[in-house]
């Protein structure tokens, strides 16, 4: 294990307070820690979230202390561009990232991230994994494509399983195993898998540091490809218990071509029902051995007597696929499994812990609200909305919607690239392909959450008005154009 980026900053704090330095408890209460965790290609397949599958009572725990967010959506659904989202509170088009090459640095190189501005509130900013995009299994235990200037410190674990790789078992061998269903029921403890060793680093900080506030970026890099965990994980999901999801035949009949990502063009890669079974099993593995990870944090914050005075955010960088309309697997796109993702925030003594909040909120909104309950001032052009009414009742009025937008390369299914666009309220999705020209699509959550009947086909003078009155909201916030930076085809 390797620190790098060490630097401690010692700033010169302006209070209210005028005399001698307050006591430094009052210092604390004023200024609340963040512990925020991130999953790396996690779907909402949790407890806490409705899935009957998924063991995860520690997650389960956190949500039912906190605001589980049901509808939270991210803005592009791949790992580099929604992560530079959330970290700079900007929209993809604002800066300029839709593939896993560029950094937002490349076209805002002066804003300001989430870290930086606790960083300038006099915090303890570290990263523990991955915050910012990795090139995953490769990048594991380097700084992958971080952002130095967001952090005083940085920690890289790598475990064992970098060293097991070649006992993963890849059921596309033509595809890289970061890419492919691979997976591995690993030997050995928790401690011992990079995501393990990240929890445990991530406690060594919260013991160093709990004397000062801090902002702790902890990011655990699986469930995403390839799945492996200690085979304990793999024990609690018979396979005989794993079914793929529901589709009607002839869903895809209505669904524009450009809908499907580039990476998963074939329905289920073509592998057979039973290996499919296997790496559902696999993925829901995964998904239990970081909630175990996720525990040991929740655990430290109460043996450290800092849960009272910690906020603590979890979330996923985007959605994720398991076989979905007939055969989608992975992640990049429009549909509601691509879009939404988990988002809970416990902030302590706000009135809304305990509930969960039904209302649209997007990830962009993750930054004006953290920094809105800890009291920190923040850059004046941020594109999201702070959610602190919602962390005090859940159940307040809230005019929402939510922005997703991918770009597709251009390849044996389409000429040039696309950009797609889609807009999520409570009710609808609709959803634009080169605005509009390589197809639209509207679906109705009231009749259709499974979004299986296409309404823009054929659509019905109700229909018409719908997307008539969508239509400006989406445009408003997202460009349907292919961008003119620089964009790596390969890497979309």
């Amino acid at each position: 294990m390797k620190t790098v980026n060490t630097l401690i900053i010692v700033t010169a704090m302006t209070t209210l307070v005028t005399g001698p330095d307050p006591p430094l408890a009052s210092v604390i209460a004023a200024r609340p820690n963040v512990l925020f965790i991130a999953v790396d290609d996690l779907s909402t397949a949790l407890g806490c979230y409705g899935d009957v599958l998924a063991r995860t009572p520690h997650i389960d725990a956190l949500a039912a202390s906190g605001v589980r967010f049901a509808r939270a959506y991210n803005q592009l659904p791949l790992c580099n561009p929604t992560r530079a989202s959330i970290m700079t509170g900007l929209r993809p088009d604002q800066i300029k990232v839709y593939d896993l090459d560029r950094h937002f640095r490349d076209e805002v190189p002066d804003v300001v991230t989430l870290p930086q501005t606790f960083q300038k509130a006099g915090y303890f900013a570290a990263r523990v994994g991955k915050i910012y995009h990795y090139n995953v299994p490769a990048s594991i235990g380097t700084d992958g494509f971080d952002d130095p200037p967001s952090w005083n410190q940085t920690i890289n674990p790598k475990g064992r399983d970098k060293d097991d790789e070649p006992l993963i078992f890849n059921a596309e061998p033509r595809r890289k195993i970061s890419a492919a269903l691979s997976w591995l029921a690993a030997d050995g403890e928790d401690t011992e898998q990079t995501d393990g060793m990240i929890a445990t680093e991530a406690i060594r900080l919260m013991e160093q540091h709990q004397h000062e506030p801090f902002f702790l970026g902890v990011g655990f890099f699986r469930p995403h490809t390839p799945y492996v965990a200690p085979k304990k994980y793999f024990d609690m999901y018979p396979v005989q218990e794993m079914r793929l999801p529901f589709a009607p035949a002839g869903d895809r009949d209505d669904i524009p071509v450009a809908a499907f990502a580039h990476n998963c063009p074939v329905p289920h890669y073509n592998l057979p029902g039973p290996v499919l079974l296997q790496a559902m099993q696999a993925y829901y593995a995964c998904v239990s051995f970081v909630d175990a990870q996720v525990g040991r944090l929740l655990a430290s914050l109460k043996r450290l007597n800092l849960a009272d005075s910690t906020i603590v955010v979890f979330w996923s960088d985007h959605g994720y696929h398991l076989g979905e309309h007939n055969g989608i697997w992975q992640k990049r796109t429009l549909f509601e499994e691509g879009a939404r993702a988990p988002l809970i925030i416990r902030v302590p003594g706000r009135g809304g812990n305990g509930q969960a909040c039904r209302r649209v909120v997007e990830f962009v909104d993750i930054y004006p609200t953290l920094t809105s309950v800890a009291g920190v001032d923040a850059p004046n052009n941020l594109a999201g909305r702070d959610l602190t009414p919602l962390l005090d009742a859940p159940l307040s009025e809230w005019d929402g919607l939510a922005v997703t937008q991918v770009l597709r390369p251009a390849d044996h299914r389409l000429k040039t690239m696309v950009m797609g666009c889609s807009i999520r309220t409570h009710r609808w999705r609709y959803t634009e392909w080169a605005e509009g020209e390589e197809g639209i699509e509207l679906y109705d959550h009231r009749t259709d959450p499974g979004e299986f009947n296409n309404l823009a086909v054929t659509p019905d003078a109700a229909a018409k008005r719908v997307m008539a009155r969508l239509r400006p909201m989406l445009h408003a916030r997202a460009s349907g154009t292919v961008p003119a930076t620089p964009v790596n085809q390969k890497r979309l």
